[in-house]
């Protein structure tokens, strides 16, 4: 832990220590270092309310838009709002997404529409229902968490998932979620590195993190 603390730490490094440790633990890690985003801990049943400073952003990261990318020729309006794309039954490795969404002014955006859709198990698209797919709104601190499976391979792609995300009456960013480490990275003509999930293995599945970052125009 003094290690982790000790290192400098980005955006996306906070903000899963936030998603993960108590909220003092979170703050200690932010003192850290010099400047960056800092976000509220979530209170649960175990953990004491607590809003964790955010000082000045000063880092070119940390202010960086997020890289819009094509829809691809799958996506279905009016998806169900909902959290969870998991059913009865339904083959994969169980992958939860949690992360942020940031303006580039370093603030959270409540409410922010955030609409995925993805490949099942064998890399198959359900483009007459509406599996895998669905939409759901950031909190209050900005902050999302989806549960669904990590995608199958769609032939000619690497492993990926679509997202639709936007800022209340703003732009709409389309964009996709990559996988670290996919053999499939290097010859996928869309593979952009900075659409890089973090993931990490859970005791159930996996766990991927990320933190969507929109200009807010007046």
């Amino acid at each position: 832990m003094e290690k982790l603390i000790q290192r400098r730490l980005h955006r996306r490094d906070f903000q899963k220590l936030a998603l993960v440790l108590p909220a003092p633990l979170a703050l200690a890690a932010l003192m850290g270092r010099g400047a960056g985003i800092a976000l509220a801990q979530t209170p649960d049943a175990t953990t004491t309310p607590m809003l964790v400073p955010t000082p000045e952003c000063g880092d070119a990261d940390d202010l960086a838009a997020t890289v819009a990318q094509t829809a691809g020729p799958f996506y279905t309006p009016d998806t169900p709002e909902r959290r969870s794309l998991l059913e009865p039954g339904m083959p994969g490795t169980p992958l939860v997404v949690t992360g942020y969404v940031y303006s580039t002014e370093c603030q959270p955006v409540a409410g922010a529409l955030l609409d995925f859709w993805q490949a099942d198990d064998a890399g198959v698209y359900d483009n007459e229902g509406y599996r895998l797919r669905g939409h759901q709104f950031a909190g209050e601190d900005g902050r999302f968490e989806l549960e669904t499976i990590v995608p199958g391979l769609y032939p000619g792609r690497t492993r990926h998932i679509h997202v639709i995300a936007q800022a209340p009456n703003q732009p709409v960013l389309t964009t996709q979620l990559y996988f670290p480490d996919e053999p499939a990275n290097a010859r996928d003509g869309i593979f952009n590195p900075a659409l890089t999930l973090d993931v990490q293995d859970d005791a159930n599945g996996e766990v991927a993190y990320f933190t969507f970052v929109l200009p807010i125009t007046q």
